[in-house]
């Protein structure tokens, strides 16, 4: 960790969902890209989701698993990029798609699901959040700002 990161965790259940989304929209001045880390049915849609509709986005919020990204706007005129790389086969594929130039552009924000093979890309202004279970009913969310 460098000395402009900070950690920041919170246990919650699916019912505190949004005090979650709230805090994470609390960074958006500090934060360009998010990425969602955790295993499998940890809440990582879930939670983009909920964040989504904290930045504003109203109707259905669809999961990009296939289509690898879905774009929504938001409140303040923002633009949003909701990103599923896990069947992603490489960066290169990430790049010849374009979905590169989609990083840091103005006024704009990332949400990537699975960010593990375009980690190279994302070079400052990123928020790090990670789902682990505790039990049934709750995660421990880690989040690695800066």
């Amino acid at each position: 960790m460098n000395s402009k990161q900070s950690i920041h965790t919170m246990l919650y259940g699916l019912d505190e969902i949004e005090r979650v989304a709230d805090y994470l929209y609390s960074l958006k001045d500090i934060c360009a890209v998010y990425t969602f880390t955790g295993s499998l049915g940890a809440g990582k849609t879930t939670l983009v989701q909920a964040l989504l509709r904290r930045f504003g986005v109203a109707g259905p919020i669809a999961s990009p698993t296939f289509t690898y990204v879905q774009i929504y706007a938001g409140n303040d005129r923002q633009t949003i990029y909701h990103f599923d790389t896990y069947r992603l086969p490489s960066i290169n594929a990430f790049i010849a798609s374009g979905f590169d130039e989609y990083l840091y552009q103005p006024n704009s924000y990332a949400f990537i699901e699975w960010p593990e093979i375009i980690e190279p890309l994302l070079r400052d202004r990123v928020c790090r959040v990670s789902l682990e279970y505790q039990d049934l009913e709750k995660r421990l969310m880690t989040c690695v700002e800066g």
